[in-house]
């Protein structure tokens, strides 16, 4: 959970140890849907905050507030999976889900490989 007077989290592990449930398990299982579709070289790192995966660049980010919880894969990819997407809340970047129930692994996979794919593009010019 977000708290503007805690420190920054030295890592990912530290920062879902601070993530009270059901949050830390919904955000657990969005982690593995990530990790599962980025390749394995792909890193975790703590930006702004929260957890953040990073391949060639930024791929997506991850976070729990108190009501709900967030998947931060950037614009461009919501608006490319805007259909499937009906159903959950979203804004310019970000998508938001219950913090008991993570989105669907597959859904979660969709955002990752597409920003993975816009990463390598960047890379290659």
């Amino acid at each position: 959970m977000k708290k503007g007077n805690a420190s920054a989290p030295a890592n990912v592990d530290e920062y879902l140890a601070r993530v009270p449930e059901p949050a830390r398990g919904t955000l657990n299982k969005v982690r593995a849907a990530i990790r599962s579709a980025a390749p394995p070289e792909t890193t975790e790192t703590i930006s702004y905050g929260m957890p953040m995966f990073k391949y060639k660049g930024m791929l997506v980010g991850v976070a729990a507030f108190e009501k709900h919880c967030s998947l931060f894969p950037g614009p461009g990819v919501i608006e490319t999976f805007k259909k499937e997407l009906e159903g959950f809340p979203t804004s310019k970047g970000t998508i938001r889900f219950p913090i008991d129930k993570p989105m669907p692994a597959s859904l979660v996979k969709k955002p990752v490989k597409a920003r993975v794919a816009e990463n390598e593009a960047k890379k290659r010019r």
